[in-house]
């Protein structure tokens, strides 16, 4: 106890003076009693509001958040919620050339309307000459508004809490930003997910719930615009847009035409089509260099161009196209969608969906010698690629007899394989005047932008060379004036609010804005964003690649297959439905209750063919056998077919892109059809 022996005889009195606490705890160096802190030492929590407007005006003090120009004790947290984003609008579009603090002074006084704070805030700005001795008045009266706005906000959010929704294009927007609130379902109030965006014209509204339940959600423009106007926008806006006139002048009057690569493979496709993008400059030399020596390690020089398409890890170290590759290139009257499609029977699946939204096709052939018999015979898919795409409504085809230097350019050959191919083609249902014939060398570069000068080609072949041959093909008529119909090709989550679809349009056309209707799941969503080749535009058309961005649904019930439409001209989603087939070379007849494979646009869905119906004539398509029993190759027939899950379908007659699908059986396809009646 030797340490405590200067204890026991301490006398504490003379450490501590009359107006000192007993029992103060302090060190010798940094000794403070309780009088000189109350005396020297001030404490925010004597006097908040004067502390605050010291340090305003003392320093100048600006908070580089909204929460800190405003005591935190005058707002409640959902109101804190309601100012952050409110300034985080106001900051995208005025940036930094207006002072936090009359921002949050604008938001107060609008009573967090992003509208009306904006146009108070960029009126005081065309005034420039006044606006200093604005700010000084702003400044001088700022603690007094917020002591006056904290008492009303509080009485306000709990008597009667605000729910501030945006309306885009007249329409009440369906999401939001979600504050935490009580269980607002059970009210009504469903609760909102996502932040919303609209285009420049955007109204905001203020809509006041039952009070039992406080959800308090706010929405706000995405996108900047320096002269933001509250303009409601009617339903007849999306009339006023001439599509036609402005399809002509979109692309400097270009033609957009969606191009599909066949064949067989190993035929050369992507390396064909890579060499014709590099050579057409949309690929450049740095990029093209890398490839040449990634390829040279992976031990596959020779696939350098392939890599253009071939953008996967596992396609590239496989050396096969697996899924469709995509991409966009400009003739001189035509902007081309490209489409590489995968020539392995093991992805025909992809293939027929890259078939399924193409106007026209380039079918490759390899002319080796044992390449082309291999890709032609029976189980090549030369023929089964035809026979798919001329199904799928593609009547204008592009023959690349590719792989010509290695038969040294030889007529005799090209002859050969040009007899062989129009035989088949015209079976097919190809007429002669819409199939050309260009030999090719893919990985040379010979006769693909410009006519070739090898003297072995040039003494026999004087026609077209492969990108004259694309500028020259007969652009479709677009279903402009139908009602809007939009395939899902992919699905994937946006780095903001709202996810992500991306499809061809078949017909119709959306703006931004619009309400959609997605079949099957039957649920509704908001056009938020629109992008065409990855820029985005205010509208896209019938034959567009495009990216919707959407809100207002839950990306779970949207997968691919589904089909967006008009709200008002729904496209029908049955299981059961009547077609006409054309039944292909089968070795195993089909009879009632046949499994088999059904490929729409999109869609793979397993069906059963429930009923034989009958067997109609070919060509004027007369019943000549009623109920049959089975249907054997080459047969011409009415069936009923039943899916397990609904599709969304359209009668042919009305919509003929989405009135097509092909029926597989066992890796290969079986029959092709047209759908006749739809059973609801």
């Amino acid at each position: 106890m030797a340490r405590h022996r200067n204890v026991r005889g301490y006398n504490y009195d003379e450490d501590f003076e009359e107006d000192d606490l007993y029992g103060q705890s302090v060190e010798d160096d940094f000794c403070i009693s309780p009088s000189t802190a109350a005396q020297f030492i001030y404490s925010r929590r004597d006097n908040p509001t004067a502390y605050a407007e010291t340090l305003e005006e003392k320093y100048d003090y600006e908070a580089e958040h909204s929460n800190d120009c405003i005591p935190s004790h005058q707002l409640t947290g959902a109101e804190k919620a309601k100012l952050d984003l409110c300034l985080d609008r106001m900051r995208e579009v005025l940036e930094k050339s207006v002072p936090e603090k009359v921002m949050v002074e604008a938001v107060l006084n609008s009573k967090f309307d992003v509208q009306q704070a904006l146009d108070s805030v960029l009126a005081q700005d065309n005034k420039q000459n006044k606006i200093k001795n604005e700010d000084a008045i702003i400044a001088g009266k700022a603690t007094k508004g917020k002591v006056r706005d904290s008492q009303t906000s509080r009485i306000e959010s709990d008597v009667v809490p605000k729910v501030t929704k945006m309306t885009v294009s007249g329409k009440r927007q369906t999401t939001g930003f979600e504050v935490p609130c009580v269980n607002a379902e059970e009210n009504g109030h469903m609760p909102q997910k996502g932040l919303s965006a609209g285009d420049a014209n955007v109204g905001v509204t203020e809509i006041l719930p039952k009070p039992a339940f406080p959800p308090q959600t706010v929405q706000v423009s995405e996108e900047p615009t320096l002269t933001p106007t509250s303009v409601k926008k009617s339903g007849k806006a999306k009339q006023q847009i001439d599509v036609k006139a402005e399809l002509e002048k979109r692309q400097g009057g270009k033609h957009l035409l969606n191009l599909v690569v066949i064949g067989h493979v190993d035929a050369g496709k992507s390396t064909l089509m890579g060499h014709l993008l590099y050579l057409l400059g949309n690929v450049n030399k740095r990029t093209m260099h890398k490839y040449e020596q990634e390829s040279k390690k992976a031990g596959k020089a020779s696939f350098a161009y392939a890599w253009v398409l071939d953008e996967t890890g596992e396609e590239r170290e496989r050396g096969v196209t697996m899924d469709v590759g995509m991409t966009k290139f400009e003739t001189k009257t035509k902007v081309i969608t490209l489409m590489d499609a995968p020539g392995h029977k093991d992805f025909i699946p992809n293939m027929i969906t890259g078939a399924a939204m193409a106007d026209v096709a380039i079918l490759v052939v390899d002319a080796s010698r044992g390449e082309f018999e291999a890709g032609f015979e029976t189980g090549g898919q030369t023929r089964e690629h035809g026979l798919l795409v001329r199904s799928l409504g593609v009547t204008q085809l592009a023959v690349a007899v590719n792989k010509m230097d290695q038969v040294n350019w030889q007529q005799e050959r090209f002859q050969e394989i040009v007899s062989k191919l129009g035989q088949f083609l015209k079976q097919a249902g190809f007429k002669e005047s819409d199939v050309a014939y260009i030999p090719t060398s893919g990985l040379g570069g010979e006769n693909l932008v410009t006519r070739s000068q090898a003297s072995e080609l040039t003494k026999w072949y004087e026609g077209k060379c492969l990108l004259e041959q694309i500028d020259s093909f007969k652009p479709p008529q677009r279903s402009v004036e139908k009602p809007f119909r939009l395939c899902v090709s992919d699905v994937f989550k946006d780095q903001g609010s709202g996810f992500c679809v991306t499809g061809k349009i078949e017909a119709g056309y959306v703006q931004v804005g619009d309400r959609l209707l997605a079949m099957p799941p039957n649920e509704t969503c908001t056009v938020k964003g629109i992008a065409l080749h990855d820029e985005p535009v205010d509208w896209a058309a019938a034959g567009d690649h495009v990216t919707l961005t959407l809100t207002g649904m839950d990306i779970i019930k949207i997968n691919v297959a589904c089909i967006f439409c008009c709200p008002k001209e729904p496209i029908k989603a049955c299981t059961r439905f009547r077609a006409r087939i054309l039944i292909f070379n089968i070795e195993v007849p089909i009879t009632k209750g046949f499994p088999v494979l059904l490929h729409f646009q999109t869609v793979s869905e397993p069906a059963t063919i429930r009923r034989l119906l009958s067997v109609l004539h070919k060509s004027t398509g007369e019943v000549t056998k009623k109920k049959p029993k089975c249907l054997t190759k080459g047969q011409n027939a009415l069936v009923e077919l039943q899916t397990q899950r609904p599709v969304a379908l359209e009668l042919y007659k009305d919509f003929k892109e989405l009135g097509r699908f092909m029926l597989r059986y066992s890796g290969s396809t079986i029959a092709a059809g047209v759908v006749t009646e739809i059973k609801e």
